[in-house]
């Protein structure tokens, strides 16, 4: 008996599934997956563990962690401290992490956000903190001005959103109705950028939550407001789709210094996203899925096309393999020691999820496993009471020496290191989403009146099927470690429905059996879809083959990859803690192992020869460190005793060529999943030795 599946549970209960999760409303294109409510997905096994460590650590105790901000002088609470974007932050990943667990004392510590912002809405529509007559006095470590800001409004029109879906709460459609008609009064005198440009940028975040209340109450002025915010927003679209040109940026700050709305039709088609400062790594992970979400109303084809480039080119300029790019805070390039900031994550991993509902295209599911597998677990601590403001694909000591991000100055070099203010504490407030909207997005509502399970991870789920049917779908797995996903569906009485599996891109050779006979269903591009009579205890097993594969990176350096997960070299660690009297408590990390090898050309080409796979006992709990690294790869690596740290930087030497050299003998090395790492080398060089 495999110990390390765990269950994953699927229900529906009410009306008609078309009823219960209802289509976009006409005009808007019709969407082939639907979200369920917040509440009706549960997550299992280490995915528990993960939301519960969460509740235990910054995510359910940032109040007292950070009570200058969070604290009762918050403006989203009243009060005349802090009036901008952490606040709504915070509770954007408290929220679904409250009602996902279930659990009152973290209901209650939202509530309050909750029901200030409902009902101290001003009678013309105006929501958010109490704007001041004067401009507030300075205080260190608040933002107190801007209240006026349409951005940090955007993140609690999502917050609202959420707690409707979880509670039905109908005076969030009035409060939203209201507010949206303020919008639509004051946008043509106040655009988006009035006061500051993240608005503009992200913009998408507005839209659409516009689209999902238009499809609650089918007020027709909200598609008018909603032509009115793409018009305003960053056109995303165009930059996306535009061609490499010679008119680079002359500074990393490139992007907060171009004209704002109307925006210069020159600059905009001079901006490509291949270029180093182009735009905000943040604002890149949030715009990406603009183009999506507007094509809902404008159903025109250029907008898929816009996003599913800027995709591609992010990763081609900037990419790095945990899934994630370089931007440090603006976009930096590949090198692998270049930074990749944690809301970037936070931010990706959401536009990434609602891309995949709307449009259905399963790149956008591969690229969030690839994510959330990789890049998200290594860069928060194992309680989650610090994390990297930047991580880095190649990382092997973590101090305050290290000179590879364009913040370096701004932010005293604190980057890197492990705590809870170092960098910027934007991602101190925002990192709590990522995974709470990860497990809410592992299961859909079909089109088609089925189900759909286009991520895979344990977890436990409640949603109505075909005519009303509730159906329960119990998922066990110990994937991305593994490679069997079983599913057992216990509808409440004998119906025919749709259940819809993506098959990754990477997985060759899938196979699916339905009561262990073979099922010989061919799948459409990535999406396999069974339709039959599901009856109760009925059994589904998918098996996703990981083969061994290695993906080219910076300098022409080399990935391992298996499935979904990327490897890296197996460092220990040393944590050795140390105080700031700005930053406060942090954490610098350095190397107990040797970390500079390469990898031999010959083991590249034949990687599945050369490697060795090690699957370790595990019983299903948290995985993601390195005493606890389900699996394993064994191989040969070549130590380099001349690749050295520059600066606490693992900056590539001059490794290309062929070599004829006896001092550099093969050793034996071990890879880890790159969630499970704090230090690493996953881009290796790659040596020719005759």
């Amino acid at each position: 008996m495999l110990k390390y599946l765990l269950p994953v549970v699927l229900v529906c209960t009410g009306l008609s599934a078309q009823t219960v999760y209802p289509q976009n409303r006409a005009p808007l294109v019709a969407k082939p997956y639907r979200e369920l409510p917040l509440g009706s997905i549960e997550a299992r096994g280490w995915l528990l563990e993960q939301l519960q460590r969460m509740a235990d650590g910054m995510t359910g105790r940032l109040d007292s962690l950070y009570p200058t901000v969070m604290g009762p002088r918050n403006g989203w609470l009243g009060g005349d401290g802090d009036g901008w974007e952490r606040g709504p932050y915070w509770i954007d990943g408290l929220l679904p992490l409250a009602y996902l667990l279930d659990d009152d004392a973290l209901k209650a510590k939202v509530q309050p956000w909750i029901e200030w912002t409902l009902t101290h809405q001003r009678g013309d529509g105006y929501l958010g903190p109490i704007p001041f007559t004067e401009a507030p006095e300075s205080e260190a470590g608040l933002q107190r001005g801007l209240r006026r800001d349409w951005w940090p409004k955007m993140v609690m029109l999502k917050i609202l959103q959420q707690y409707y879906q979880a509670t039905g709460d109908e005076r969030v459609l009035t409060v939203l109705t209201d507010y949206f008609r303020f919008q639509l009064r004051e946008l043509p005198q106040t655009p988006l950028d009035h006061w500051t440009v993240w608005a503009n940028r992200r913009g998408g975040d507005n839209l659409m939550v516009v689209y999902w209340l238009y499809n609650h109450t089918g007020d027709a002025f909200l598609l008018e407001l909603a032509e009115l915010l793409r018009a305003q927003t960053f056109p995303w679209t165009t930059v996306f789709l535009n061609e490499p040109n010679y008119s680079a940026p002359t500074n990393p700050w490139h992007y907060s210094r171009m004209q704002r709305y109307p925006f210069d039709s020159t600059e905009i088609a001079e901006l490509n996203v291949g270029d180093l400062g182009s735009m905000h790594c943040v604002n890149f992970a949030q715009g990406l899925k603009q183009p999506v979400v507007y094509y809902q109303q404008s159903g025109d084809a250029s907008d898929l096309a816009a996003a599913r480039r800027g995709l591609r080119d992010v990763i081609h300029y900037h990419g790095q393999p945990q899934g994630m790019y370089g931007g440090d805070e603006p976009l930096h390039g590949k090198d692998p020691v270049r930074g990749v900031e944690f809301c970037a994550v936070a931010e990706e991993m959401f536009s990434l999820e609602t891309m995949l509902a709307i449009t259905g295209d399963m790149t956008y599911a591969d690229q969030l496993e690839r994510i959330t597998y990789n890049a998200l677990p290594t860069q928060a601590a194992d309680d989650y009471l610090s994390r990297q403001y930047f991580q880095a694909a190649n990382q092997v000591e973590l101090t305050r020496e290290l000179e590879t991000s364009y913040e370096t100055t701004n932010h005293l070099g604190s980057d890197f290191v492990f705590g809870q203010f170092t960098g910027y504490v934007c991602c101190t407030s925002n990192m709590h989403q990522s995974w709470p909207k990860y497990v809410q997005n592992l299961w859909y509502a079909t089109a088609d009146g089925g189900v759909a399970a286009l991520l895979y991870a344990p977890s436990e789920v409640t949603l109505r099927v075909a005519d009303s049917i509730e159906l329960r779908v119990l998922e066990e797995t110990g994937y991305p470690f593994r490679d069997r996903i079983d599913f057992t569906l216990t509808p409440s009485a004998p119906a025919t429905f749709p259940f819809h599996l993506r098959i990754p891109a990477w997985a060759e050779g899938a196979t699916v059996t339905v009561n262990g006979a073979p099922y010989r269903g061919e799948p459409e591009g990535q999406t396999l879809v069974i339709t039959r009579e599901w009856r109760a205890g009925d059994r589904v097993q998918l098996t996703l083959p990981m083969q061994l594969t290695t993906s080219q990176w910076f300098d022409f350096s080399v990935a391992v990859e298996r499935g979904p997960l990327v490897y890296a070299l197996k460092i220990r660690e040393d944590y050795q803690s140390r105080q700031d009297s700005f930053y406060g408590s942090y954490q610098e990390v350095y190397p107990v192992d040797p970390w500079n090898y390469a990898l031999h050309e010959d083991d590249v080409k034949q990687i599945g020869e050369a490697v060795e796979v090690v699957e370790n006992d595990w019983d299903g709990r948290y995985p993601w460190n390195l005493e606890s690294a389900p699996i394993e790869l064994r191989l040969r690596g070549i130590a380099l005793p001349d690749w050295k740290l520059v600066n606490g930087a693992p900056l590539f030497p001059a490794w290309w060529g062929n070599r004829q050299d006896p001092q550099l003998p093969a050793s034996p090395i071990t890879l880890v999943p790159y969630g499970c790492t704090t230090l690493r080398i996953s881009e290796f060089p790659v040596y020719e030795l005759d």
